[in-house]
Formats: structure tokens, sequence, C-alpha cells
């Protein structure tokens, strides 16, 4: 019996090519019920790494860019992103207005420099909720540099990001934004990481943290919350021994030593900041 090598050769390849365009095909067809929204400014140093982690995850990734200076936009635009710019309104309501301009009702939320391994994205694609009464909780790998904070206040970390935005959505805050989750939505654990470029350099963390911290003065003297001398004095000296020592962030070396000092610095000038704000108007002298 004579065997035709060159037909099964040929046979063969017709196969795996028809057996590959199905696979595209497949991936394509879950592409289309997520969409990716991150809301930044002038991170062109770190963009690029995570607009790289999602291609192949989706057809929609919304980069909503407050008046970067710097190569954010092109970056974003060179990795087919929906690029759209607009005013700071702070974090929770520019985050919702960047969601209205995504083109799915199921959304998951980034910061720029939070891209997602491989296990995540794998995840994703085969993530088919029954209805739209659920959001994802995802694990976070949170890097000092290139080291990963495993314990302080960084370990251990997670969020829900993936939702849907027809039942969930972020609030009003301006810092420390929350999603506003109804009653009866179930929350689901998703299988990977968020690796997350917490701290690019020393200089560049304080900065942020100070950043943070009178922003969340503001906030607080709104509320009406009171400096008392407890919270400037010994809840700085709290924050470092809990997270230093308690959460064990000395396991984490310099990078957890560092990371406990500047969030109890932090924390001080959070308070000194509510102090002078609420003594301009006579409050909580």
């Amino acid at each position: 019996m004579t065997i035709d090598f060159i037909g099964f050769q040929e046979t063969a390849k017709a196969l795996y090519i028809k057996l590959a365009e199905h696979k595209k095909d497949a991936i394509f067809v879950r592409m289309q019920s997520l969409s990716v929204v991150i809301v930044c400014k002038n991170e062109a140093s770190i963009i690029g790494q995570t607009l790289q982690s999602l291609q192949g995850l989706t057809d929609d990734i919304v980069v909503y860019d407050n008046g970067s200076t710097d190569d954010t936009i092109e970056k974003a635009k060179a990795y087919s992103a929906q690029v759209h710019q607009g005013s700071w309104e702070g974090f929770g309501k520019t985050k919702r207005k960047a969601n209205a301009l995504a083109k799915y009702d199921w959304i998951l939320s980034l910061d720029a420099d939070e891209a997602i391994d491989d296990a995540l994205k794998e995840t994703l694609l085969n993530f088919e909720p029954e209805n739209a009464e659920v959001v994802g909780e995802i694990k976070f790998k949170n890097f000092f540099g290139d080291k990963w904070l495993r314990f302080g206040e960084w370990g251990n970390d997670k969020h829900i990001r993936l939702f849907n935005r027809k039942q969930v959505n972020w609030d009003d805050a301006a810092v420390h934004e929350k999603l506003v989750i109804p009653a009866g939505v179930s929350v689901k654990k998703i299988n990977g990481y968020v690796l997350h470029k917490t701290v690019k350099s020393i200089d560049d963390y304080k900065q942020k943290m100070q950043q943070y911290a009178l922003l969340n003065a503001g906030k607080y003297h709104q509320l009406g919350k009171k400096a008392t001398w407890v919270k400037r004095y010994l809840s700085p000296v709290f924050t470092f021994i809990n997270y230093y020592i308690f959460r064990l962030g000395f396991l984490d070396g310099y990078a957890g030593y560092i990371c406990a000092k500047i969030t109890a610095w932090y924390t001080s000038l959070k308070y000194e900041r509510l102090r002078e704000l609420n003594k301009k108007v006579g409050f909580g002298k």
C-alpha cells in the first residue's frame, strides 16, 4: 500500500490552519464582553508595560487622560487604546466619568501602573458571569522597584476591580474612592494577579503620599473630624509599628522599612494639615 505523504502533510497543514483560526475566533468572541478603563496623568514611564499586558484581552481599552505633558497619550495610542482627555474632578468622579466612555458594561478598572499577569488574563478571557450582580476581587502583587512586597501594608493585598457598571460604580470621593456595591451583589475571587508597581523611587513615593495626605486632610475637614493630640503624635507611631512589626514588614527588608516609615510620615502630615484647616475656621483648636 502506498502512502501519499505529501497529501497527508497538506491535509494536516489545512487542519492546523483551521484550528488556529477557530481558536483565534473563539478568543475574539470572548474579547467582546470586557472594557479596561485607566485614568492617568504623566505615566509615560510605566503605562506601556500595563497596556502590553492587556494585549489580546479586549478590543476596548479606555485611557482617560487628565492633562499629561509627557508622552503618555502617544504611548497609549501606540497600543490602540481609546484615548480621551478631560479635567480632573477627584478620583471617584473622574473614574465614573471614564467608565461611561467604555464600550462594554463589564469594566476592569486599573491604574496606569497596574499590569496583569498571564493567569489573570486567561481567567478574564474565560469570565462568563450568569448575571450583572457579581463583582470580581483580584489579588495584587505590589512592588518596591523590582521587589515584591509580601508583608506589611502592601502584603496580602486584594481589591474589587471587575464589575458591571449597570450595577456597580465609584462614589464621589476625591481620594480613597470606593465602589458602591448594592445589596445582593456577590463577590467572586478571580484567579491571577494585578502587578502593581507601587514605588518607582523613594522620592516619587513620598510625593505621591504627600498628595494623598493633603487630599485626605481636606476630606476629613469637610466631614468635621478633629486633629486630636493622639492622632497627630501617637497615630504615626502606631502606624509604623503596625506595618513594620505586627504585619511583618521587616521581613521585606529595607523596602519594608521605607514603606512603613513613609506611611507613618503620611499619617503625621495628614493630621497636621487637618489641624491647620480646622484652625482657619476656628474649629478643633
